[in-house]
C-alpha cells in the first residue's frame, strides 16, 4: 500500500528541508511557508484518522469481539486501513 505514515514522516522532513533552505526569500519563502502549513494540516488529520484506528484496535484488544472482530468494524476503523 502507498502512502504510509512512514511515507508521510518523510514528506515532512523532506518539507521542513526545504523551508531550512538559506537562499529561499521573499515571496518564494512565503510560497514554501504556505505550502508548509498546507501540508502540516493534511498531515494532522491523516495523523488523527490514524490515532483513531489505533483506539478502536485498541478497545477490539481490550474487550474482545471474537476473532472476526476486524470485520464488524467499518473499512476505516480497520487496521489494514494504515497497514504499512
Amino acid at each position: 500500500m502507498k502512502n504510509t505514515l512512514g511515507d508521510l514522516n518523510n514528506h515532512l522532513f523532506a518539507q521542513l528541508e526545504r523551508l531550512g533552505e538559506e537562499d529561499l526569500k521573499g515571496e518564494k519563502l512565503q510560497e514554501e511557508i504556505n505550502r508548509a502549513k498546507a501540508i502540516s494540516d493534511i498531515a494532522a488529520q491523516i495523523i488523527a484518522n490514524g490515532s483513531l484506528v489505533l483506539k478502536a484496535r485498541m478497545f477490539m484488544h481490550e474487550y474482545g469481539n471474537g476473532d472476526h472482530a476486524d470485520k464488524k468494524l467499518p473499512p476505516m476503523l480497520r487496521a489494514e486501513f494504515f497497514r504499512e
